[in-house]
C-alpha cells in the first residue's frame, strides 16, 4: 500500500469483506479519508493514449523517450513524464531479451520513387585498415537514379555525425521526401530521431533481417569494394 489507488483498494476491500465504514477501514489501516474520498481532475488523455500505443505497435523496440520525440513531432503537446506514466499504465515496457535491441520497421508499404531526391537509401560498409583496424564506410544512394550521394570513411561513425554529414548531402543535392535504413543503433538513435524531428523527413525503417527491403543501397554496396587509396584517406591512417 505505498500509492494512493493501492491505499484506496486495501479500504474497499476491507468494507467489503469485514463490512465495516469507510471511517472504520481508514482508521484500522491508518489511511487519511482524503485520501479515499480524492477524485481525480485529470482530463481526458484518449487521443495522447491512442496514439503513444499505435506508435508502440509499429516501433516495437523503441522506449517511451523515444516515442515522446514521435508524439511531438505529430503535434502532440506534452512532456516526457505524462508520456511515461500512460506508456506504464498501459504495460508497453520493451521485454528485455538477448542480444542488441532493434527497432522493428513500420508497418507501412514504400511507394516506389519516380523522380530524383524522393527516397534515399542509407547503409555501412565495414572494411579493415593495413594495421587491423576497423572502419565504416557510410553510404547514401538516390534510389531511383541509382546515384551514389556521399561516401563517408572513418573509424567511428556515431548518429551525431550521421546527421551531420546529411545535412552536407542535403546542402548539396536537395532535401528528400523519404530515408530508408536499417535498425543500427546510429539510425534509431536519439540524435537522428531529433534531426528527423527538424527536417520533417519520413524515415523508414525496414524490418529486420531483411536486407532486401534495403535493395538498392544493398546492391551498391556489393559493388563497393574499399582501395587502399580510400583507406589511407583515413585520420590517423598515416
Amino acid at each position: 500500500m505505498v500509492t494512493p489507488v493501492g491505499k484506496r483498494k486495501a479500504v474497499v476491500h476491507l468494507m467489503e469483506a469485514h463490512q465495516v465504514s469507510q471511517r472504520r477501514a481508514c482508521d484500522v489501516l491508518q489511511i487519511d479519508r482524503s485520501t479515499v474520498r480524492y477524485l481525480s481532475r485529470r482530463g481526458d488523455d484518449g487521443e495522447l493514449r491512442d496514439a503513444i500505443k499505435r506508435v508502440s505497435r509499429e516501433r516495437r523496440r523503441f522506449g517511451c523517450r523515444r516515442i515522446h520525440v514521435i508524439i511531438a513531432r505529430e503535434g502532440f503537446e506534452v512532456n516526457h513524464k505524462k508520456v511515461r506514466r500512460i506508456y506504464r499504465e498501459e504495460k508497453l515496457q520493451v521485454r528485455r531479451r538477448g542480444g542488441r535491441k532493434r527497432a522493428l520497421g513500420t508497418r507501412k508499404p514504400m511507394v516506389l520513387p519516380d523522380g530524383p531526391n524522393q527516397r534515399w537509401s542509407l547503409d555501412f560498409v565495414s572494411d579493415a585498415l593495413t594495421d587491423g583496424r576497423r572502419f565504416r564506410i557510410l553510404a547514401v544512394v538516390d534510389d531511383f537514379s541509382r546515384e551514389n550521394l556521399v561516401l563517408v570513411a572513418d573509424t567511428s561513425l556515431s548518429g551525431h555525425r550521421v546527421a551531420r554529414e546529411l545535412d552536407k548531402v542535403i546542402a548539396e543535392h536537395g532535401m528528400p521526401k523519404t530515408i530508408v535504413s536499417d535498425n543500427g543503433t546510429e539510425f534509431t538513435s536519439m540524435a537522428i530521431l531529433k534531426w528527423v524531428q527538424d527536417t520533417g523527413i519520413d524515415w523508414h525503417y525496414i524490418a529486420p533481417g531483411k536486407p532486401q527491403q534495403n535493395g538498392f543501397v544493398e546492391s551498391f554496396n556489393g559493388k563497393l569494394r574499399p582501395s587502399r587509396a580510400c583507406k589511407h584517406a583515413l585520420p590517423g591512417s598515416g
